[in-house]
């Protein structure tokens, strides 16, 4: 494989995605407002849509969007209206797609537009692919089943220039309609290959937190569940994180990085884009000499989380994926403020308020690119001047003393919880 591999990051909304691009995204996904598979992501307006891929491509990233649910009949008319839309009007990089009748329709209507295959179509064999492939897809979202071994194996008896994208961090689905993975789940047996333990008749009880369940027998072992019109996800005790295997990634021929996270926070896509950028540069520079230092494991610690693991590319999902003894989301740092204006001649950098923060606050500052930075907030005062303790409203503007460099979209977050 000569191409880098892009770092393709979540865009549930403009903010979200203007803090990808800042980042390193070199590909962001999002959706308009309808027939995308998030419904709970803020999403994208019609000329909302139409400013995102003129911003992206105005900076050089890619913009594609979802068009990935699975349409009933009546929703055909409006379909065909909606890929009108995106070939005429918004002309982004890619439609996303997993359902073959919207794969015709955007054939016809959105001639002109890439077609990446979904990972909602569960793609796991280079025959689907080199299918794919002579319909004229340019890119299949592998299923988040596939092991690194079975990559490899793919890539090798697929065209050269069918590219790959596969899930590197993130949430992970159980399940979707009737392509059930909770006998996996609970047992180690595949229900895609027979061995089904029928795990939809057994007992199930609610978890003492509201979006959980727990079968009865296996009480320590909670499925998380998120619901939209659509219908009900189940979703793993554990968030994948791929960080410490950037080579293993680029050598199973992967083409794209893709973050999972459309309704996480701009923080969140911001962290995420520049870790997994920064530790795909430092292994591209100097491949021979590159180690795994920590850095980028200790930004994605700060965001919000659940345990960290390797999903399906290493191991039988029973091994690590999947059960957590903590069921709970972790995030050690906060995020205070963005820098909103810098002042050279004072010394000064405006802050836009996210977070209450306080004189003395030990905090870290992530600009793109770099390692973070460790300061202490000092010298707050407001927009007139006076000097205050703390900045404690929502969205409030206030100025500090710049003890570290900083540029206009940095974040400053709590360096501790």
């Amino acid at each position: 494989m000569n191409k880098r591999p892009e770092i393709l990051a979540p865009a549930g909304n403009f903010e979200k995605m203007t803090f990808a691009v800042r980042y390193g995204a070199d590909a962001v996904y999002g959706a308009g407002k309808d027939f995308g598979m998030r419904a709970a992501s803020e999403n994208f307006s019609d000329d909302e849509l139409i400013r995102a891929v003129n911003y992206c491509h105005e900076r050089n990233v890619k913009f594609y969007v979802t068009v990935n649910i699975l349409p009933h009949e009546n929703e055909l008319p409006a379909l065909v209206d909606y890929l009108t839309f995106l070939e005429t009007r918004v002309k982004p990089d890619a439609l996303i797609v997993s359902d073959m009748g919207v794969f015709s329709l955007a054939k016809t209507y959105a001639p002109h537009i890439d077609l990446h295959i979904s990972t909602q179509s569960s793609t796991v064999n280079s025959e689907a692919c080199k299918l794919y492939a002579a319909m004229s897809a340019t890119r299949v979202v592998l299923a988040r089943e596939m092991t690194l071994a079975e990559i490899r194996t793919l890539r090798e008896n697929i065209p050269e220039e069918l590219e790959l994208e596969a899930f590197v961090h993130g949430a992970m689905c159980v399940s979707y309609s009737g392509r059930c993975l909770l006998s996996g789940f609970f047992t180690g047996r595949d229900a895609n290959h027979g061995k089904c333990a029928q795990p939809c008749r057994w007992e199930y009880t609610e978890s003492e937190k509201a979006a959980e369940v727990c079968e009865i027998k296996r009480p320590d072992t909670p499925l998380s569940l998120v619901e939209d019109a659509r219908g009900t996800y189940m979703f793993s005790s554990k968030d994948m994180c791929m960080i410490e295997h950037i080579p293993e990634l680029v050598e199973a021929g992967i083409n794209s990085f893709k973050i999972e996270g459309r309704v996480k926070s701009a923080y969140y896509t911001a962290v995420t884009a520049n870790a997994y950028k920064n530790e795909l540069n430092r292994y591209l520079a100097d491949k021979a000499h590159y180690t795994f230092d920590g850095d980028s494991l200790y930004e994605l610690e700060s965001v919000s989380h659940r345990e960290y693991a390797t999903g399906f590319f290493f191991d039988d999902c029973t091994q690590n994926a999947q059960i957590t003894q903590n069921g709970g989301y972790l995030r050690d740092k906060a995020f205070l403020a963005t820098v909103s204006a810098i002042d050279q001649a004072n010394g000064r950098a405006l802050l836009l308020q996210r977070n209450k923060a306080c004189e003395g606050d030990v905090c870290e500052l992530v600009s793109p690119g770099k390692k973070s930075v460790r300061f202490t907030l000092a010298d707050l005062r407001d927009t007139d001047g006076e000097k205050i303790d703390s900045a404690p409203h929502a969205k409030m503007l206030y100025s500090v003393k710049m003890t570290v460099p900083m540029k206009v979209g940095d974040i400053v977050r709590g360096a501790e919880r």
